[in-house]
């Protein structure tokens, strides 16, 4: 039997280089790129209005991506945008990061009644909707950023709690926190030096994913005039303020940020799915 050394090496080329995460990865730094220098790029003032050129299309003298109905640009307001859409995420996986880290950790270190009341806990949180929640958060505090956040990121916590009271248990059954514990290190000197960078890359993972959900949630709620308040821009609000224009025949003002969604989306999604599948391969190595 002969091997076709031509399709080894192209497999073998293709798997070292991995096109696919190069792209997400350059699609998200342009994203972050974007809201960080939209001051300098940006062709007009996100609130700027020139109702003789509303709806303009794209390719307008002055508006490269068209304009909305009440002649905003909407190249300027994407890019003023991704600000809000991008640091909302994040603030609700920073949050929940820090409050499913503290959970998870403390459910595994002390076990017992301590474990179940924290799992339950997280148990019954999970079962609640993050966005339904949200919604009844708004209802309470009003439109705006923060009170968002903080709903999403109490919703997400079960998420990283559960993968790290998972993960603390499985890595304090090796043998080397036990080892560290009889050579006189403290609990939480093992845990922050050695059991917490062991589980990172799971939360990198997990933390990746949740962020593209976020992203999408935080949209959501903007869309439905429950999130950013006017006139400051992201991109769900945008897709809302922009869908009346869609039955115009100026579908632009909708286009383009939702497909800035479905692209930040998309990327984040390839990226957490890379991470996840070498801490797969790492496991099944080791």
């Amino acid at each position: 039997m002969t091997v076709d050394l031509t399709a080894v090496r192209g497999r073998s080329f293709r798997a070292r280089r991995p096109w696919g995460l190069w792209a997400a990865v350059a699609f998200l730094a342009a994203a972050a790129l974007a809201g960080l220098c939209a001051p300098l790029v940006a062709p007009q003032a996100p609130g700027a209005t020139d109702l003789m050129n509303s709806l303009a299309p794209p390719g307008t003298p002055g508006h490269p991506l068209g304009t909305d109905s009440t002649g905003r640009d909407v190249l300027s307001r994407v890019l003023y945008g991704a600000r809000l859409s991008l640091l909302a995420p994040l603030g609700v996986v920073l949050l929940a990061s820090l409050l499913g880290i503290t959970l998870g950790l403390t459910a595994a270190r002390l076990g017992g009644w301590a474990d179940i009341v924290v799992s339950r806990g997280m148990d019954v949180v999970f079962a609640f909707p993050g966005l339904l929640l949200a919604m009844l958060v708004v209802a309470v505090f009003g439109p705006g950023v923060v009170a968002p956040v903080c709903a999403l990121a109490v919703s997400y916590t079960p998420f990283i709690g559960r993968l790290v009271r998972n993960a603390a248990v499985q890595e304090g059954a090796r043998p080397y926190p036990e080892a560290y514990r009889v050579m006189g290190f403290g609990g939480l000197w093992v845990t922050v030096r050695h059991l917490l960078p062991n589980i990172a890359p799971m939360l990198i993972a997990q933390g990746t994913l949740s962020f593209g959900y976020a992203l999408v949630d935080l949209a959501a709620l903007s869309y439905l005039g429950l999130g950013v308040r006017p006139p400051a821009a992201d991109w769900g609000s945008m897709i809302s303020q922009s869908q009346s224009a869609i039955l115009q025949g100026a579908p632009w003002g909708a286009l383009v940020p939702g497909l800035a969604v479905l692209g930040t989306v998309v990327s984040l999604i390839v990226v957490g799915g890379h991470i996840g599948g070498s801490i797969v391969k790492k496991g099944e190595r080791t």
